[in-house]
């Protein structure tokens, strides 16, 4: 059975790799968008949700290291509302 620190390093790893993957397709989007400016119209909204999910990460990142302070705050370990927090950003609820 996985401890929390190993659910906690499997969420920052595929945040990193969410984010690696989501940087790379705005970058090629960028690169589309530069061709043409009437490419703005066709393409804005897909821009849109790269950035989106770009902020959803920084705020599962800003959430993560939140809880990690709690932690090493706390002598007791995580509260139950902590292991609530976790169990919903690994299921992907924000």
């Amino acid at each position: 059975m996985k401890k929390q620190d190993d659910y906690l390093d499997e969420a920052i790893e595929n945040i990193r790799k969410d984010r690696e993957i989501t940087k790379d397709l705005l970058n090629d989007l960028i690169v589309y968008l530069s061709k043409d400016e009437a490419r703005h119209t066709e393409v804005g909204t897909v821009a849109a949700k790269y950035v989106e999910t770009l902020q959803r990460s920084n705020e599962q990142l800003v959430k993560l290291v939140t809880l990690l302070e709690k932690k090493k705050s706390a002598s007791t370990g995580l509260t139950d509302d902590d292991k609530s927090e976790i169990f919903d950003l690994l299921n992907g609820d924000n």
